[in-house]
């Protein structure tokens, strides 16, 4: 069995992984890492291996408390990956990113996949059927861009993520809510479809905190998955270990 750990900004999301089969998931804040690693090395004591993931930083003792229980890969970009990175800059490359580019090829191989991951920013990441990244794109996530609009201008109020119900607002509040949710939209179906004229058999996945809030709306066809980048990471954590 393995533990994955994915440390972001404000949570840390834990899975414990038999094979390629997700059995547990929680999503858990900062200052109750150790309790819940212990309660799970408890319950699942057949768990050998974990990979530790973070865009934020980590308290190092919490890296040597994961360490002490299990045999333990820090993700870094000296870390093998099970494909070709042809970013220019791999330094600089999120290490999210490349979790679920491993996830792609693991679950579409051969095949031009389209990872969209809606987050606090939302990524576009492309592998193609040679298992070679190739690279992708950065843009403001949902809340980002309400904040944004809240924070650079004098007037506007920052506002919760709302449905809109129609293109043209008829107030302040509807017309930013429709700014930032089909703008997002119609972002997300441009890109497809910028993608879609090179790559005539394109898979597209969205993942990431506001998929199932974007999926219904758009009209590409799509697969939309919460788990894929704790996939990710377990299919990197077994790459390497398979060597």
């Amino acid at each position: 069995m393995n533990l994955i750990i994915d440390v972001g900004n404000t949570y840390t999301k834990l899975g414990v992984f038999e094979a390629s089969k997700i059995i547990y998931k929680n999503t858990i804040k900062q200052h109750d890492f150790r309790q819940v690693i212990q309660k799970i090395k408890e319950e699942y004591p057949l768990i050998t291996d974990a990979i530790v993931s973070s865009v934020s930083d980590i308290k190092e003792d919490h890296v040597t408390y994961v360490k002490n229980l299990f045999n333990t890969i820090v993700l870094d970009h000296l870390v093998e990956m099970p494909f070709a990175n042809h970013y220019k800059t791999p330094t600089t490359l999120g290490i999210d990113r490349l979790a679920l580019v491993a996830a792609a090829v693991d679950q579409f191989p051969n095949r031009d996949v389209l990872v969209i991951d809606a987050g606090t920013c939302i990524t576009y990441d492309f592998k193609n059927k040679k298992e070679e990244y190739l690279g992708g794109a950065i843009g403001p996530g949902v809340r980002l861009r309400y904040e944004s609009l809240h924070n650079y201008t004098a007037k506007l109020p920052l506002l919760k993520v709302t449905d809109p119900k129609n293109h043209i607002g008829n107030s302040t509040e509807e017309a930013i809510h429709s700014g930032v949710v089909f703008g997002i939209l119609h972002e997300i179906n441009g890109v497809i479809e910028e993608y879609c004229n090179i790559y005539t058999d394109l898979t597209v996945i969205l993942t990431g905190g506001d998929a199932h809030f974007l999926s219904k709306r758009l009209k590409n066809s799509i697969f939309a998955t919460s788990n894929f980048l704790l996939e990710g990471l377990n299919h990197i954590l077994a790459f390497n270990n398979s060597k």
